[in-house]
């Protein structure tokens, strides 16, 4: 490490540690330095006990220094090391911004010295997946680093991941323009003829005003200004997203496009005016408008849960944690021109409170929410937390409790804090509901799904679909068998009248990692004996769990329900196709190689949806005689 930089970092980490930053109490965080299966990587890494022992024979060099010279927004760094005394438990860890010492510390001073080293890495990798580190104690190893607002170094440690002591840091580097708008998200508005834009800089709105410009091919184009927001470390719930795993998440900006034509095809970049009247551009767009709410055109809806992030460098040990993200992003990816919208419906990025992860979340999905509207819902990963309003009273958001779902994301709920929201698209209509919340009779959210799918008009929009994160239907998942319900407790009893009253044709959960569909089922018996085409009177529901986008696999339990028409324990997703309002399409495929494992038909006219089917009946007067 060049001298100059080592003298400066040996004096912050002097000058925090003389201003105590920080209480020791509020940074005990797990020390384990072995993979542990459906943990968060940047848990295991005890950064509240790291100590500093700069080694002058140590060095870590970085280069390029200067990242994304052409407007890039990724670039691969190759890292150059070396240690005096090399072992199997070093490792490099990126930080970002470069500065990571005591000196960026929160709390008030005081005798209490608290860490020496307050932030987590947003990634690190072995220093022996460099081949020949053990038996020279130098080696190089490959980051992909995304544009995060911030600059960049990195660390070498050794003593592992849970008692972890500094020896070297590298130089700095740092993308061109760190402010930059990056990560383009399309979602539905709140009438069908309007898409909203949401992305991130690191301009705030009295820096820069950001807009988007859109329009038609051949017409002249339109600039529509964006809403900017942000929140601060105050504004989340609990560690680790208040303390180790906050980052500054910059400022997210989200602009309304309205009176869209539809099915039209509409071009767009986003921008920030500066000051001085010059203008920051993003990349260059095309989305297509969504369709009429009953247009009779082809439709073809994706819908997953679960997926999380990976590593495309190897970092952070992902293959034991989301082993299936990338398969599954990339497959959309290669079939994105035969898909219109869609659905990740909850379990987004499972950051579980390291606020960094869902700016590399928001990289690796952009070739996907750049182009189609993709909609989200809330999970445990987002919304859970004590005290907070979770129905559900644990602790899976790492601290979050909503805020960066609420944030990152747009959709068109009435409340952000209560996400559920219906969304119609051509011939579909969509109850999303919040599975976080209360949903049973007599609440805010119960009268909000009744409501939700009483008023379609299936005349026009035959296919009506509820969706929730957990599983409020039917699930063979272990967790649900054991526990002798096969779902969430009281949540069929309270919901499967309204599915049945409203003749819902689909019911898509998430949760459980991995996929099973049911037949059209009621009150826990199958009301048709066939698995692969359905035809006429609309008497059940079909349940499907599209857990498994990419985070760890659940088992099923050892004994296949009755209701249980197919279920596998691998990774993929749903694809909707509507034809017209007579005829739909269901395909479960797998992310590995995007081929179809299992599907069925529909075909029905609406007299169908309109009959008599049990406990649904509306009344009759014989006639006269």
């Amino acid at each position: 490490m060049p001298r100059g930089i080592l003298l400066h970092f040996l004096v912050l980490v002097a000058v925090g540690a003389a201003s105590g930053g920080g209480g020791g109490g509020v940074w005990a965080f797990s020390s384990s330095s072995s993979s542990r299966l459906g943990e968060q990587p940047l848990s295991l890494v005890a950064i509240h006990r790291a100590t500093v022992g700069i080694d002058a024979a140590a060095s870590v060099e970085a280069s390029p220094r200067i990242l994304g010279a052409k407007g890039e927004d990724t670039a691969w760094v190759t890292v150059n090391f070396a240690a005096p005394h090399a072992s199997d438990g070093d490792w490099i860890g990126v930080f970002s911004p470069s500065n990571f010492n005591t000196s960026t510390c929160p709390g008030p001073s005081g005798s209490d010295s608290g860490p020496v080293i307050c932030s987590a890495p947003i990634k690190y990798q072995l220093a022996n997946y460099s081949s020949d580190y053990g038996k020279s104690g130098k080696g190089t190893l490959k980051f992909q680093l995304i544009n995060q607002r911030q600059d960049f170094s990195f660390a070498l440690f050794t003593g592992g991941l849970s008692n972890p002591k500094l020896i070297a840091v590298s130089n700095k580097i740092a993308f061109a323009n760190p402010k930059a708008p990056v990560y383009p998200r399309l979602a539905q508005g709140k009438s069908w003829n309007e898409m909203t834009v949401t992305w991130t800089s690191g301009y705030d709105i009295k820096d820069a005003y950001p807009f988007v410009e859109w329009g038609m091919k051949w017409s002249p184009p339109t600039r529509t200004a964006a809403g900017t927001v942000t929140f601060d470390r105050e504004s989340l719930c609990g560690e680790p997203a208040r303390t180790v795993g906050w980052r500054d998440p910059g400022f997210i900006h989200t602009a309304f496009l309205t009176d869209l034509w539809p099915n039209k095809e509409y071009y767009y970049k986003i921008g920030h005016m500066l000051p001085d009247g010059k203008i920051v551009w993003g990349k260059f767009y095309s989305f297509r408008a969504p369709p009429f709410p009953g247009q009779k055109s082809l439709q073809r809806v994706v819908i997953f849960g679960d997926m999380g992030k990976a590593e495309r460098d190897g970092s952070n040990e992902y293959s034991n944690y989301q082993p299936g993200s990338l398969n599954t992003t990339d497959t959309l990816i290669k079939d994105l021109d035969n898909i219109d919208i869609v659905f990740h419906i909850g379990d987004i990025t499972y950051a579980n409170g390291y606020i960094s992860q869902w700016d590399q979340f928001t990289q690796q999905v952009e070739p996907i929410t750049a182009r189609v509207p993709y909609m989200i819902a809330s999970g445990n990963h987002e919304r859970d937390w004590p005290n907070t309003g979770s129905f559900f009273n644990g602790t899976d958001s790492g601290g979050e409790c909503g805020v960066l779902a609420e944030t990152m994301y747009y959709t068109p709920t009435e409340n952000r804090a209560n996400y559920w929201y219906k969304t119609d698209y051509g011939m579909f209509r969509f109850c999303v509901a919040d599975s976080e919340h209360d949903w049973r009779e007599g609440t805010e959210q119960y009268a909000f799904i009744e409501n939700c799918l009483a008023t379609v008009d299936r005349k026009k929009q035959p296919w009506l679909v509820f969706i929730a994160h957990r599983v409020l239907g039917y699930s063979s998942g272990f967790f649900y068998g054991a526990g002798g319900a096969f779902a969430e407790p009281t949540a069929r009893r309270s919901l499967q009248k309204l599915w049945q009253r409203h003749r819902v044709d689909l019911a898509f959960y998430g949760h459980v990692h991995n996929y099973e569909r049911t037949c059209p089922v009621y009150d826990e018996r199958c009301v048709s004996p066939e698995r692969s085409s359905y035809s006429g009177v609309v008497a059940g529901t079909i349940h499907a769990v599209v857990g498994g986008g990419g985070s760890h696999l659940s088992n099923f339990t050892a004994e296949t329900p009755p209701w249980s028409v197919y279920r596998e324990m691998d990774y993929g997703f749903v694809k909707l196709t509507a034809f017209n309002y007579t005829s739909l399409l269901y395909e479960y495929r797998r992310s590995s190689d995007g081929e179809v494992y299992d599907s069925f038909t529909v075909h029905r006219e609406y007299r169908d949806v309109l009959a008599c089917v049990a406990d649904s009946c509306p009344p009759t007067i014989p006639p006269a005689t």
